[in-house]
């Protein structure tokens, strides 16, 4: 998995935990915590303070990150790259 694919992956699991239920985080499976491409992703996610990580592999968005995907697909226009990367 190349890492667009698993930031896309990330994404789109997070909207749609995040639109159930803001508070609640997201167990990754060990295939995403153990690999080091996904990691990086995860890492770069939290640098940027679009999600926050409860322990290794357990993340959820911020406020900050829903609202800047919601933005950016908004204003593309195109929401269904984010739907369809699950």
């Amino acid at each position: 998995m190349d890492n667009i694919s698993i930031r896309d992956g990330l994404l789109a699991a997070l909207t749609e935990r995040y639109e159930a239920d803001p508070a609640h985080f997201v167990s990754l499976p060990r295939q995403i915590v153990d690999s080091s491409s996904a990691r990086a992703v995860i890492a770069d996610l939290r640098n940027e303070g679009y999600v926050e990580e409860q322990e290794r592999g357990v993340i959820r968005f911020t406020r900050r990150g829903y609202e800047s995907l919601r933005e950016r697909f908004s204003s593309t226009g195109d929401e269904s790259g984010v739907l369809l990367a699950v």
